[in-house]
């Protein structure tokens, strides 16, 4: 194994890719590939996978035969979809309602990701959970906030795109209050719905999912870096998170209520 393609253990493994911001800054990317209980396997968002990563995804998947399908989770991460869909042709492939508007040449699966009937698709196996009061796909086409949350609890690993995020940065910028810890996206005062309630039901959300996901031990965040939980607990953590986010909420409140 490389340190692009990291296996956590208990049928999880982290592919880390590259993401260049106006071809110099380079943020990086993410999938994961995921074991389920029938011994097959299935990605968590797309990548193109270089030679040597998909050398080391075909020795665990038999060339690729064990891929059931590709779930794609945030609805603007589209680069990577068809090369994936190509590569992996036999996998079911799902994804955002905007993936199935922006890609619409591509055989998506009749249950977008975002709706009621798709978790129980993966259910016992993989579970799935939507932000409450963000509008996953919002009108300014810059705020990328939403996407889906996944978590495989035999690995005890959350993966998720933007909506959270946690910095690893080089020394001196290590130093900074903000670098290795989790924090929300800081376009959610943007990703917020302009109706009242929603900072509640949005707050709600996350501390109710802390608590479902209580026993996760890592969090895999896009766009290349894995928080650690051991020792802590995703309460806490999402709780110090909220407490960050607290102005922003109290902001969206009084204005909208």
């Amino acid at each position: 194994m490389s340190d692009r393609f990291i296996d956590f253990g208990n049928g999880f493994h982290s592919i880390r890719g590259s993401h260049k911001l106006g071809g110099l800054v380079d943020v990086g990317t993410h999938c994961s590939l995921v074991e389920l209980a029938s011994g097959d396997y299935v990605f968590l968002d797309s990548y193109t996978l270089d030679d040597a990563i998909r050398a080391q995804v075909d020795r665990v998947t038999d060339g690729g035969a064990k891929v059931r399908a590709i779930i794609n989770l945030h609805p603007f991460h589209t680069v990577h979809c068809a090369w994936m869909h190509r590569a992996f042709p036999e996998a079911r492939l799902y994804g955002t309602v905007r993936h199935h508007q922006y890609l619409d040449g591509l055989p998506w699966q009749p249950e977008p990701v975002e709706s009621e009937f798709f978790p129980p698709l993966f259910a016992g196996q993989i579970e799935f959970s939507v932000p409450a009061g963000i509008d996953l796909v919002c009108a300014d086409q810059n705020v990328h906030f939403g996407s889906v949350l996944a978590y495989h609890p035999p690995s005890q690993t959350i993966h998720v795109d933007d909506t959270l995020s946690r910095i690893e940065a080089p020394f001196p910028l290590s130093l900074a209050p903000m670098a290795g810890r989790l924090d929300f996206h800081p376009t959610l005062g943007k990703a917020l719905r302009q109706q009242a309630g929603a900072a509640d039901a949005f707050r709600e959300w996350a501390v109710d999912l802390a608590l479902r996901w209580h026993e996760a031990g890592r969090i895999v965040t896009a766009h290349n870096s894995a928080l650690d939980l051991w020792g802590e607990h995703l309460p806490e953590v999402m709780g110090e998170a909220l407490g960050r986010a607290k102005p922003v909420l109290d902001r969206h409140r009084a204005k909208f209520g």
